[in-house]
């Protein structure tokens, strides 16, 4: 069994004159991506890989969630592949992902993460939203198997200003 958490980087900031590549985080993004990962630490994920695109607010949101979840930092592989909108390296960089890790999160953007989330969860999401969480459930023991899985659970920000 293999479970995949992907979760879509905070809402960047506009206002710097930067590449995209380089946009930080605006102050929504930040205070977003802490009260998800807040959420998520009570749910005792036993992650043990973290794979994460190296722009600028990504990381920063992958930053975030290693604080609150207290993620061992040296699991963190920061992939330029994931630096992706059509989902296609994101595809190939989970297959290509090391069999000892059986929970694996992966930081990434979108078009990627909602083409990914609605090809292989069997839950249909319109958007997922920045800093949106979808974990997905895989009866495979090898992830170059990659196939349909089972959405298990989402979490988005506007699920907890409810």
């Amino acid at each position: 069994m293999k479970n995949l958490i992907l979760v879509r980087h905070a809402k960047s900031s506009w206002e710097h004159h930067v590449i995209d590549h380089e946009r930080p985080l605006n102050e929504k993004g930040i205070n977003d991506a802490n009260s998800i990962s807040m959420y998520l630490n009570s749910n005792n994920l036993n992650i043990d890989g973290v794979f994460s695109s190296d722009s600028v607010r990504t990381k920063t949101t992958a930053n975030i969630f290693f604080e609150n979840l207290k993620i061992d930092r040296s699991m963190l592989q920061l992939n330029h592949d994931l630096y992706d909108f059509s989902g296609s390296n994101l595809i190939s960089v989970i297959k290509e992902c090391p069999n000892d890790i059986h929970t694996l999160m992966v930081f990434g953007h979108n078009h990627a993460i909602t083409a990914f989330v609605n090809t292989y969860g069997d839950i249909f999401i319109d958007n997922v939203p920045t800093c949106g969480v979808v974990q997905i459930e895989f009866d495979i023991t090898d992830w170059k198997d990659l196939n349909k899985g089972k959405t298990v659970s989402t979490l988005f920000p506007r699920d907890l200003r409810k």
